[in-house]
């Protein structure tokens, strides 16, 4: 059996989300899925796994309702427990993906928390006002012909500490809700009148950033269309993008190929490193690059080297 997992979302209005949740939960269960999906009246967001065959059922059923915007990449290990109800076995017949504990399936007033839901409009097309789309090639061939171009990572900055694009600029932001407020800081007025390309992981976030900067005087804004996944899936190691990409699954990180630069510096020692950690303070959501050796780091660690001065 092959384990696959799907990233995709939609924006599309939703007139009943706790209906939607409760057939999204319902389809899940009897395929075996597990993950999480988010549903608002903007739309859905999720990434679930599970069996092949499961996976493309879902796709099926969800299709009939949402315009999709769906990456398949590999999931992990393949397995079932029993799940006994009264002392009946109730599982699903199919295996699922360990790279999620559990399913999830909630109804909130953003499919991104950038603290916009009420600015925020879509239409049976999509986010209304957002950046124009550009495939892969398309951003290679903006970024080779206007010399003015610049990326903006719309990720949190610890994410682009381990794989960005090149000369990419990196928002001084720890959660998605801090983006308003970077951008309506002057720091970026700068770019207001050149091109700019947008990415994310999978183009979720930048459906809504794209309309934000443009709403705030941005004047030429860009997103990559399927994010930096369907981008690096493209080229590899060989285009633009540098590192690995952090993903929300078990996975934790991917690489698009074999041998991927590795850009990522542990906190502690320095040393070269894709890998990424909690916070040791168990209080502390924070997020570190760290290597094998210093994966219990903590804010306290990370503060004191970064107000250390560099000899």
């Amino acid at each position: 059996m092959t384990a696959k997992i799907l990233l995709y979302y939609a924006f599309q209005p939703v007139p009943d989300p706790e209906l939607t949740r409760m057939w999204q939960r319902e389809l899940c269960e009897k395929l075996g899925l597990r993950g999480r999906i988010i549903i608002s009246k903007h739309g859905i967001n999720g990434t679930v796994g599970g069996e092949i065959d499961a996976c493309k059922a879902y796709l099926k059923a969800t299709k009939a309702r949402f315009r999709l915007d769906v990456k398949w990449s590999d999931g992990t290990v393949l397995t079932t427990k029993p799940q006994l109800v009264h002392g009946v076995d109730r599982s699903a017949p199919w295996l699922q993906v360990t790279d999620f504990p559990k399913l999830s399936v909630k109804v909130r007033d953003e499919l991104v928390a950038f603290g916009l839901p009420d600015e925020l409009q879509v239409g049976e097309r999509g986010v209304i006002g957002g950046g124009k789309h550009l495939k892969p090639e398309q951003v290679n061939e903006l970024m080779a012909t206007r010399k003015d171009a610049v990326f903006f990572d719309g990720r949190n900055a610890w994410e682009a500490e381990i794989g960005r694009f090149k000369n990419a600029i990196v928002p001084d932001v720890t959660t998605t809700h801090d983006f308003v407020r970077e951008i309506e800081s002057g720091k970026y007025d700068s770019i207001k009148d050149k091109p700019i390309v947008t990415y994310c992981t999978g183009g979720i976030r930048c459906e809504i950033l794209s309309a934000a900067m443009r709403k705030r005087g941005f004047n030429e804004v860009y997103q990559i269309d399927g994010g930096i996944v369907r981008y690096g899936e493209m080229f590899g190691n060989d285009g633009l993008w540098e590192g690995s990409l952090a993903v929300f699954d078990g996975r934790e990180v991917m690489d698009f190929a074999p041998e991927a630069k590795v850009i990522g510096e542990c906190i502690v020692c320095k040393s070269a490193s894709n890998k990424l950690a909690n916070c040791g303070e168990r209080s502390c959501r924070e997020r570190f690059v760290t290597c094998v050796e210093h994966t219990d780091a903590n804010c306290a660690t990370h503060n004191r080297l970064r107000e250390t001065p560099t000899r």
